[in-house]
This record gives C-alpha cells, structure tokens and sequence, in this order.
C-alpha cells in the first residue's frame, strides 16, 4: 500500500510539472506573438516614414534642381534668371544620362513644357528637338511626382540673329513608394 501512495504521489507531481511546462510554454507564445505584432506595427510605420523621407528629399531636389549647374541658364542669357532651365544644356545632359544615373537618386526627372500648349505628348530626343514638349532624363519607373514652376530657355536664331527663347515649364521629380 506504501507503494501505491508513492506511485500516486510520482503521477500527481508529473502531473503538475506538465501542467507547469505546459503552462510557461502557453505564456511564452503569448509573449512571442505579442511582440512579433508590436514589430510588425513599428515595421508599418518605418515603411511610412521612409516614404515621408523620400517625397521630402525629391522636394528639397525639385527646388534644388533648377538652380544646379547642370540644369540653369546662369550667364548664358541675356538675364541671369532663378529657377531657369537651358534645354540645351538638358538636351546634352541627356545624352549623356548613362553617366549620371545614379547621381540624383531619383527613379525620374521630367522637364515638361506647358506653354504655349502644344498638340500631345512629345518626348525630346535628338532629332525632334526643339519641336517636342517632354524633356525625360533618368527615365526609371514612374513612382509618385513632386514638382515646381521653371523657365525653360534656349537659344534660336531667326534671321541670322541669335536670341533667347524662354517658355513655361514644369520640373517634376519622381520617387518610389517603399511597399
């Protein structure tokens, strides 16, 4: 009979050691799934401020932009203008587009001239130039478009004189949403 009470006693204290096992592994999984939620949560709401980061740093360029010696008229014109572009200067810089891919870190930079309005969309190339009204350089993908009024100057001549030409444009600056 003593060793029934012993058996007894052995079964009931493994019965609690499972129950205890059982229960620390419960409380764990609570725990792991809790904090897996609360990264998940943090990790959204890095995914959002990386976009606010990126559509910040293509506004800070497309202000930027015009006013950088790749893109503007500087001395070339009769008036040194602010937030004026030399479409020749683009048009070389585009034939060049290979060497400065990565340069400004945007999927897309697109100069586009609004006025005087024209019939349709005419990308720039070589040998439709200047009768076209999209000048697209560091053409990627297309994500979302931050952009800003500029003067878009160029020098034609009529009459075998030489002057300046300047119309309206619009500088657009494209950036990827992180997804």
């Amino acid at each position: 009979m003593n060793l029934d009470i012993n058996q007894m006693a052995n079964k009931k204290s493994q019965m609690k050691i499972q129950q205890t096992a059982f229960m620390l592994l419960g409380v764990t999984l609570f725990f792991a799934l809790v904090g897996m939620a609360f990264v998940g949560l943090k990790l959204s709401g890095m995914k959002g401020e990386a976009n606010d980061l990126k559509k910040q740093n293509a506004q800070l360029l497309v202000s930027k932009l015009a006013n950088s010696p790749e893109f503007s008229c500087g001395d070339s014109f009769y008036t040194s203008k602010s937030n004026c572009i030399d479409a020749d200067k683009v048009m070389a810089l585009k034939a060049q587009e290979v060497k400065y891919s990565g340069f400004w870190g945007t999927s897309n930079i697109e100069i586009r001239r609004i006025y005087p309005k024209t019939n349709g969309e005419v990308n720039c190339t070589k040998t439709n130039y200047p009768n076209c009204n999209i000048i697209a350089l560091h053409a990627g993908r297309v994500g979302t478009y931050e952009e800003n009024f500029v003067i878009l100057c160029r020098k034609e001549a009529k009459n075998g004189v030489s002057y300046d030409k300047c119309e309206m444009a619009k500088l657009m600056v494209s950036f990827e949403n992180v997804n």
